[in-house]
């Protein structure tokens, strides 16, 4: 999806103790949730085994389909009201400015409300350690307590960056459940990751 896999193009925020409410919890999710997946993704050009690829989708946008192929949720594409530019060095440099400057870039058509649901996955890039300042618009939208939020990542070399922690401190009340990132390079072949992964945190269907 989304997968402009940014990365080293700024110095990473420090990193302190994580907040308790990243502590996963040992049961899986139980039947009946009502689960939102949100994300974010970027097509054009991406960062692949250290050069450019051109994706007509992006790695984050898999990433979402797999998954919702696979569970009962509804789906929401998070944009930007600025889009993003196609080619990556202007991301990368649009990325830093908005890292720097603790941006909240505005959402195109965000959800009125996510009362309803139980679980709510977040998908992402990784751009430079962690998820786009959009992600930082769109939860701090929301009143996530009570709710279980499994971030979701596409990635070149950071994983998971710093997704717990920062949804963790954005979405107090939250459970944060276990994540999962796959390489954005790999993802049409994390077939098998995905399903494993949705059978852990208990909402596979069937």
């Amino acid at each position: 999806m989304t997968g402009v896999q940014i990365t080293g193009c700024s110095p990473s925020q420090s990193s302190g103790p994580a907040p308790e409410s990243t502590e996963r919890p040992a049961s899986a999710a139980s039947p009946g949730q009502r689960i939102l997946l949100a994300y974010f993704s970027r097509p054009g050009e991406n960062y692949s085994y250290g050069g450019r690829t051109n994706l007509k989708v992006g790695n984050t946008e898999v990433l979402a389909e797999m998954i919702s192929e696979r569970i009962q949720c509804d789906v929401h594409r998070i944009e930007a009201v600025d889009p993003y530019s196609d080619g990556y060095d202007e991301t990368v440099a649009r990325n830093v400015r908005e890292q720097d400057a603790r941006a909240r870039p505005a959402i195109v058509d965000p959800p009125s409300s996510i009362e309803r649901y139980d679980v709510v996955l977040l998908g992402s890039p990784i751009w430079n350690v962690r998820a786009p300042m959009i992600m930082s618009t769109f939860v701090e939208t929301y009143d996530f307590r009570g709710k279980t939020v499994h971030p979701l990542t596409t990635y070149a070399m950071s994983g998971l960056g710093t997704t717990e922690r920062d949804y963790a401190a954005s979405c107090p009340g939250a459970t944060i459940g276990e994540g999962l990132a796959v390489r954005g390079e790999e993802i049409r072949e994390a077939d098998a990751q995905v399903e494993s992964w949705l059978r852990r945190v208990g909402v596979l269907r069937g």
